[in-house]
């Protein structure tokens, strides 16, 4: 996408390395986007990168939902939910 390679070209340089980089500078432009930016931006990407988008954004709130509700976790069956400290 044109628009993410732009924003690395401009960032390249002060990047760590660390995921959180990606997750501020994405942030930080964001907020000074409007909805006429914003729209226009989604309206430029092809129809594979807005379906790629769409597809990751329902992904990721689908995961949150699922660890929000705690579906898939396996408990022992003398596990119970008191603390129990162990010296």
């Amino acid at each position: 996408m044109k628009f993410v390679d732009e924003l690395y070209e401009l960032y390249k340089n002060h990047l760590t390395g660390d995921e959180e980089d990606a997750l501020i500078i994405i942030n930080g432009i964001l907020h000074d986007f409007n909805d006429r930016d914003i729209k226009k931006l989604v309206d430029d990407m092809p129809d594979q990168e807005r379906f790629e988008m769409l597809a990751l954004y329902l992904y990721e709130k689908f995961r949150i939902k699922v660890a929000e509700e705690g579906i898939g976790q396996t408990r022992n069956r003398d596990d119970h939910d008191e603390v129990k400290f162990y010296h």
